[in-house]
């Protein structure tokens, strides 16, 4: 099985720090390479990965300033379709563009939708739904109106992340630092119960961040690390008592959050998007509706054992598993 991995490139995959789809890309083209299949992975030209990787893109456009992303965005997708006929499926993780080459080839293509920016982007997936396979992240993420050919959640190599199995008596906020992600009430929280956080995350909107946040970062009460990576990352998703996700939208996923739980961390979520569909309201966390529902939540933080938390990622959120459900899927389509 010959498979082309077409990656976002707004930044390097894997991502340095942040960059949740192009980490997804990663690990499913690696749990591949691993299983023996041949795999392509089309991104930016100073990606790593254990596969080929083929490219056009000197770098990510997020990263570098110089380069359009139309531009390069172009060019990029235009390079795996013109490559179609070496590959026994193209699998497009990069948003809606690539759809309108699909019907210039032969080859199969899967896509996988990591959210719907707007719903005006809809009309597009509509128009190619009898040619592309398309993947929802979760149930909460489909579209009503538009044919899927499966659910897969993404998985993570639960290995990568230590059980901590004592945490502290931080909280935590891991993630964009923007009005949907909650940052402003997870301050809230924090202030509440009078309890240290630490946030950890890049800066998406600059307005919100100096109004809401920034004026009560002290470096003592709340800390902020900004974007972290690597060993720094699994540190700060395992050392805290919870992790505060009070998104104001129906998130498609959350990869912060199994991330947290696979290091035994409980989750406090708004209960919007797939939230439902990560955290069991009582054993790994808890699903609440506003900031003074977390608060009551916190108190009841010591109900939670943080092995069953990391008992359900190994269960249900692995990158094995996610590797697998994949596998499965392109075999179905090939098998058509």
């Amino acid at each position: 099985m010959r498979i082309a991995m077409l990656a976002p490139i707004s930044w390097r995959t894997p991502p340095r720090h942040y960059g949740p789809w192009e980490l997804v890309t990663s690990l499913l083209t690696e749990a591949l390479v691993a299983r023996g299949v041949d795999v392509t992975l089309f991104a930016t030209l100073d990606s790593i990965t254990a596969g080929r990787l083929a490219g056009v893109v000197p770098a990510a456009y997020s990263e570098d300033p110089t380069l359009d992303a139309k531009v390069w965005e172009a060019l990029h997708v235009a390079h795996v379709f013109e490559r179609a006929g070496e590959f026994d499926i193209i699998h497009n993780q990069a948003d809606f563009i690539p759809l309108a080459f699909s019907r210039l080839v032969e080859t199969p293509v899967v896509t996988t939708i990591h959210g719907f920016s707007s719903l005006r982007i809809l009309p597009i997936f509509k128009a190619y739904e009898e040619r592309v396979a398309y993947v929802a992240i979760s149930d909460a993420d489909r579209a009503k109106d538009l044919r899927y050919a499966a659910t897969i959640h993404h998985g993570i190599p639960v290995d990568d992340f230590p059980f901590d199995r004592d945490g502290s008596d931080d909280l935590l906020f891991f993630g964009r630092i923007h009005p949907h992600k909650g940052a402003a009430e997870a301050v809230e929280v924090a202030h509440q119960t009078k309890r240290r956080l630490v946030m950890a995350g890049i800066v998406q909107d600059e307005g919100y961040f100096h109004q809401l946040v920034e004026p009560h970062i002290d470096g003592e009460r709340v800390v902020y690390l900004g974007a972290v990576g690597g060993e720094t990352r699994v540190r700060t998703l395992g050392q805290a008592r919870a992790l505060l996700h009070l998104i104001s939208f129906d998130e498609p996923f959350g990869l912060s959050v199994v991330e947290a739980m696979a290091c035994g961390t409980p989750v406090i979520a708004f209960n919007r998007g797939a939230m439902p569909e990560l955290i069991d309201h009582g054993v790994t966390g808890f699903l609440v509706e506003t900031v003074d529902e977390a608060v009551e939540a916190l108190g009841r933080i010591g109900e939670i054992d943080r092995r069953a938390c990391r008992a359900a990622v190994e269960a249900r959120f692995s990158v094995d598993r996610m590797a697998d459900r994949y596998l499965k899927l392109y075999r179905s389509i090939l098998g058509r």
